[in-house]
């Protein structure tokens, strides 16, 4: 007979697992406490490397059931997700999640949602790339500078070419223009490349 396992995560200590396992216990499942993980840690972290997760994984073998209310439970995005339901599958344990009409996942219509899912996703995130990728060519056009200011103005950085001429180290001209090494000789790099493409 399968053993039913429910996995409740919540994102912060503040919230409770408490509305996940009775919405679990209303669609018929009954979960043994010792088979409930609940876990209380970002949706930003990979399931794979969620203690919880992991110590669920430990415990299931071929043949279980895996419950979760809502797939965002598995993964922090439809890929992680995706390659969770896998991990499981290639462990023999099937997936239900109540918020696709408990749906086995590692059946062909589960594998089918979850396809169309990814697909959904993907096409998602090339829009905002693509919306990103506008915004950014019409700011420039609009002469919109990016990244962050120099350290020194254009008037400091000509000072500090001035005085690597006459000799005085990088150190030192850092101390005078109260900056870092780098950025010194990142002036006297940009110097040097501007003179050699003249």
């Amino acid at each position: 007979m399968s053993r039913v396992f429910a996995y409740c995560r919540v994102s912060t200590t503040d919230q409770t697992t408490q509305n996940q396992i009775i919405e679990i216990k209303a669609a018929g499942f009954t979960i043994e406490a010792r088979r409930l993980i609940e876990e209380s840690i970002s949706g930003s972290v990979t399931a794979k490397v969620r203690p919880g997760f992991a110590k669920l994984i430990e415990k299931m073998e071929a043949g279980d059931i895996l419950v979760v209310t809502k797939l965002d439970r598995l993964g922090r995005n439809a890929m992680d997700v995706r390659a969770t339901i896998e991990q499981l599958a290639d462990l023999g344990v099937r997936v239900h999640c109540l918020a696709l009409g408990g749906v086995d996942l590692t059946s062909p219509a589960g594998k089918m949602t979850m396809q169309v899912i990814a697909a959904v996703a993907e096409f998602e995130r090339d829009l905002l790339i693509e919306r990103t990728q506008s915004g950014i060519n019409r700011a420039k056009a609009a002469g919109k500078q990016f990244g962050r200011p120099p350290v020194l103005n254009r008037a400091k950085r000509a000072a500090v070419i001035e005085r690597l001429d006459e000799g005085i180290n990088i150190t030192d001209l850092a101390r005078e223009f109260k900056t870092t090494r780098q950025t010194i000789m990142r002036i006297r790099d940009a110097a040097l490349t501007s003179q050699q493409n003249t």
